[in-house]
């Protein structure tokens, strides 16, 4: 069986595949940050917080990081729907990657607080240092920085899995390629054109989440252990 590769209609589709790829960029972009902001947040809660305040958090982490991520956006699009709440597909979208990442961050931010040394805590309440300012200047600095190449990892792996969200009719660049594949029937062609571009993408956010650690994190840049 001989098949003949013809790539000359990406030409034609390109303006497609541009906005496909910054719709999951965008998308990644929004889900990092709030993601980030808010699995913070529960990690904190599982290490600090009370009996109740823990459980709640521990819970919410099993529950998300032991079910699929296109079951997730399943329930918040069609399920929702049902229930008489219409969420349109790209804020359905965003809601299901900050829950599923934040989950995720929740579980290595967590390890990253309990890796910071009791003396640290115990000198921190020699000096008289309240909870609050023991946490936002002596653990969440130290934590994120000792955790950040693995939050790398996570995040880069959260805008590959952005695809599935093709499923539910959102036009990122996997649902810009079902699109353009239905139309030329192309299918061989065009998923080999959308694999690099998602590999250039990953490349490129690892680099620039790299970059951004080396500015945030002045310690490291001081010692010259760069990422």
């Amino acid at each position: 069986m001989q098949y003949d590769f013809d790539f000359s209609f990406i030409a034609n589709f390109w303006p497609e595949l541009a906005r496909g790829a910054l719709k999951t960029l965008l998308l990644s972009g929004v889900s990092i940050v709030f993601g980030f902001l808010f699995g913070t947040g529960v990690a904190v809660a599982r290490v600090h917080g009370n009996r109740t305040l823990s459980t709640i958090a521990t819970c919410y982490v099993e529950l998300i990081r032991n079910t699929p991520l296109v079951v997730q956006a399943f329930w918040l699009f069609f399920g929702l729907a049902a229930l008489g709440l219409h969420v349109p597909a790209f804020q359905a979208a965003i809601i299901t990657l900050v829950i599923n990442v934040s989950a995720y961050t929740a579980e290595i931010s967590r390890a990253g607080l309990e890796s910071i040394p009791k003396g640290q805590r115990e000198a921190a309440d020699c000096l008289a240092l309240s909870r609050r300012q023991v946490l936002f200047h002596i653990e969440l600095p130290q934590a994120i920085e000792r955790v950040y190449p693995a939050l790398i990892s996570q995040f880069v792996l959260m805008m590959l899995a952005s695809s599935i969200l093709s499923q539910i009719s959102v036009e990122e660049l996997t649902g810009s390629a079902y699109g353009i594949q239905s139309i030329t029937f192309r299918g061989f062609e065009i998923y080999i054109v959308v694999a690099v571009i998602y590999l250039i993408l990953s490349i490129l956010m690892r680099l620039a989440m790299e970059i951004g650690a080396n500015v945030v994190f002045t310690r490291r840049r001081r010692l010259g252990t760069y990422l």
